[in-house]
């Protein structure tokens, strides 16, 4: 019997067992893996203001990679690249920086953490079932043989959660409002990392790209950079990637062309692929959120659906973090008022909703049914920026129409007011 079960071992489930632990409650953490990072493959970046409420000085001991001073965002049909390059020093100030990470060795670090705290952890075992009383509170789970009671439930077991749809009625996502990752990583040396991206020692780059790495499906491509390797992968809604009549072309043979796309071969040139992993993304934003309080149980990260793919910025981690650390609190308090229905853990909501993470996906709610219906975003914008920095770049010899009379006809075949229309909607949603 514990005070606390934590199901899950990621960043919110590792956070919420640290904090529940420092309080004093007994916690029990059930992760499925074989070690808490076994099976998450987000090759990606954690902005650090909500790690920072949790670890002070996280980046003096745990294991980031590189501190995210560049950011690039490509437009690429099949033969050209469009990308934009931002480097500021602001990116880098406190409160406003990010790492990238490898979340096997960053999981491993929050669970030692946790087990520091006082939190006891059970790894390579799935839970089957949360256990109910007769008034349908939640009172604990069953993992294999085992029944293990609790006060509060914190479910935080990824995006896949059949323990949310089967035991607490919440419905299972829509195919358009998920997407498949699938990332691979590549060894190279740091410096020559640096010479690639033109960074200073130590600092790294994150990159998104839109366009032909999904052959025109609603997606992206994205590549991080490690000390000492780069993750590199992409990102496709699954009803379009598993629409053979819409999309030929399946997400395996997406990434072997995007990397062998004359703007990112060149970046992984000379490296040692060493990890190859796939796994479902949430992608609906603030529409896709169930419940997520319950009589004796709290659901957090991306259980709870919290991530946002704005197209120039991936948020989860953060948002993992902070949810993880406020389900925490709200389940100690609920527990020392001797209260943890869902009217005692009412709490939870209240942070969630006054935080960054439930605003921020409310004002950006619209986003992704825009991107949804934007198709000419993943096709045919591309190849009118190739027509443009052509025109713009390109010199034969013949004499030179200004630049304007060079710009009217790509603009015309496409419609000026249609793609005025397109741009203001999309500014609108974000």
């Amino acid at each position: 019997d514990f005070d606390i079960i934590v199901v899950g071992s990621g960043c919110a489930g590792g956070v919420a067992a640290y904090v529940a632990a420092s309080a004093g409650k007994s916690v029990l953490v059930v992760e499925r893996g074989n070690f808490a990072g076994a099976k998450n493959m987000t090759g990606g970046r954690i902005y650090s203001h909500s790690l920072k409420q949790v670890f002070p000085d996280f980046e003096s001991e745990a294991p980031v990679e590189r501190k995210i001073t560049h950011e690039r965002i490509a437009m690429m049909d099949p033969s050209s690249q469009m990308t934009v390059d931002f480097t500021s020093s602001e990116l880098g100030e406190e409160g406003k920086d990010s790492y990238s990470v490898l979340r096997g060795p960053f999981d491993q670090w929050l669970a030692e953490k946790a087990e520091e705290a006082g939190a006891e952890y059970i790894c390579g075992i799935a839970v089957e079932e949360l256990i109910k009383d007769e008034s349908g509170r939640v009172t604990g789970v069953r993992a294999g043989d085992d029944e293990i009671t609790a006060e509060v439930v914190i479910l935080a077991e990824g995006t896949n959660s059949m323990l949310s749809e089967r035991c607490l009625g919440n419905a299972r996502p829509k195919a358009n409002q998920m997407a498949v990752g699938i990332k691979e990583v590549f060894e190279l040396p740091a410096n020559v990392i640096e010479d690639r991206f033109l960074l200073p020692e130590g600092e790294g780059a994150a990159m998104l790209f839109v366009g032909d790495c999904t052959k025109g499906s609603v997606g992206g491509g994205f590549l991080y950079t490690n000390k000492e390797s780069i993750s590199l992968g992409l990102v496709a809604t699954i009803s379009l990637a598993a629409d053979g009549s819409r999309n030929e072309v399946p997400v395996y043979q997406m990434l072997e062309d995007f990397k062998n796309h004359p703007a990112v071969a060149p970046i992984i040139r000379g490296a040692k692929m060493v990890e190859h992993s796939g796994h479902m993304v949430p992608e609906g934003g603030y529409n896709m959120i169930p419940r997520y309080v319950f009589d004796g149980c709290l659901i957090a990260g991306e259980t709870a659906g919290l991530c946002m793919n704005m197209g120039y910025q991936v948020r989860g981690m953060d948002f993992a973090v902070a949810s993880g650390r406020m389900a925490a609190e709200a389940a100690v308090a609920a527990i020392d008022a001797g209260d943890t229905s869902a009217a005692g853990l009412a709490s939870y909501k209240t942070a969630m909703e006054g935080s960054f993470v439930i605003q921020d996906l409310r004002t950006f709610s619209k986003w992704p049914h825009v991107m949804e219906e934007w198709g000419s975003m993943f096709t045919d914008y591309p190849v009118m920026v190739k027509e443009v920095f052509n025109a713009m770049f390109s010199v034969d010899g013949a004499p030179q129409r200004p630049l304007m009379k060079r710009m009217r006809p790509i603009i015309k075949k496409r419609g000026a007011l249609k793609l005025g229309r397109e741009v203001m909607k999309a500014v609108k949603a974000l």
